[in-house]
């Protein structure tokens, strides 16, 4: 270890007891009452010392007030280096800074916010410009030309094979912009596959909801088809009773808002009533004398009478 490493370890000592110095700097960066106690000091070189003060700021716990001060080589007044309010061993810190693109969470965009997409997403690749399309004489053109049918081709002087340029009709860029492809960039294997992902996860096979489901939504009249690829296994519900209305879901979720889940039964109706007007019934004028309705009595007059 050699000479110099030994002297700058130990403090100064004119440097060290600077103290009032050191304070009435902290307190002009910061403001009266809100430097605290002495802390301690560290050398940072041959006559250089940080005197360091505890900060009583609010929302600064554990932060300290650095004050640096230093000598000139033979000279007996120290001076003030800088003063800075640094975070301590048991500093209150911020978490580190994440940039807003990876900040971002669905639902937090609002009316007016702007997502500007990154020129290398992968979830991305270059669609159909049309930059690569053949040249009209090419033989490409020509066939295309020959498979316009009679109704789509525009008017022209001559057979489409006869002519120096296709019909718009029957060029590729035409048929690019008829299947949605003539876009500036579209979805690349990547970006299918944690769009996929995503909606199944949300409104798939194994969500508690499709669990206890009657039926899968491939079989539901409420099933909304999409197109493309991602069209044979996801569709769009319908169903305004259904918890995935409007939304993406897998062929193989469902709910118990299946088109086909159960039938209401009806209420049961009571039976009409029958009259039979071809039998008689025969109801006796008094009853038996074994009923026990009525007493048996001897006198006639009484019994004349019957039930009164």
């Amino acid at each position: 270890m050699s000479a110099a490493s030994t002297r700058s370890r130990t403090p100064d000592r004119l440097c060290a007891e600077a103290v009032d110095l050191a304070r009435t700097a902290a307190e002009e960066a910061a403001a009266p009452g809100v430097v605290g106690e002495h802390s301690g000091l560290v050398s940072e070189g041959d006559r250089v010392v940080t005197h360091f003060f505890e900060c009583k700021e609010m929302g600064y716990r554990g932060w300290r007030w650095a004050v640096t001060v230093a000598r000139a080589s033979r000279a007996k007044i120290v001076t003030l280096d800088e003063a800075v309010l640094l975070p301590g061993p048991d500093a209150l810190l911020a978490p580190e800074w994440v940039p807003w693109s990876e900040r971002l969470r669905p639902g937090d965009m609002g009316p007016g916010d702007l997502l500007p997409t990154d020129a290398e997403d992968l979830r991305l690749e270059p669609g159909f410009s049309g930059e690569d399309e053949p040249v009209p004489n090419a033989a490409v053109s020509e066939d295309m030309a020959e498979l316009v049918e009679a109704e789509d081709a525009e008017l022209t002087q001559g057979v489409p094979a006869n002519l120096p340029t296709a019909p718009s009709r029957g060029s590729i860029a035409a048929v690019a912009e008829e299947l949605g492809m003539r876009r500036a960039r579209v979805l690349s294997r990547y970006g299918l596959h944690v769009a996929a992902d995503r909606w199944e996860e949300s409104f798939g096979a194994k969500t508690p909801m499709a669990q206890a489901a009657p039926a899968t939504c491939v079989s539901c009249g409420f099933l909304t088809p999409i197109g493309g690829s991602l069209g044979q296994a996801f569709g769009v519900c319908a169903n305004e009773f259904a918890p995935a209305d409007g939304r993406v879901v897998s062929l193989s979720y469902g709910c118990g808002g299946h088109s086909e889940a159960a039938v209401m039964p009806k209420p049961p109706r009571p039976a009409e009533p029958v009259v039979d007007e071809t039998r008689v019934d025969p109801f006796p004028l008094r009853p038996s004398r074994d009923s026990g309705s009525v007493p048996d009595t001897t006198d006639e007059e009484s019994a004349e009478l019957g039930h009164s």
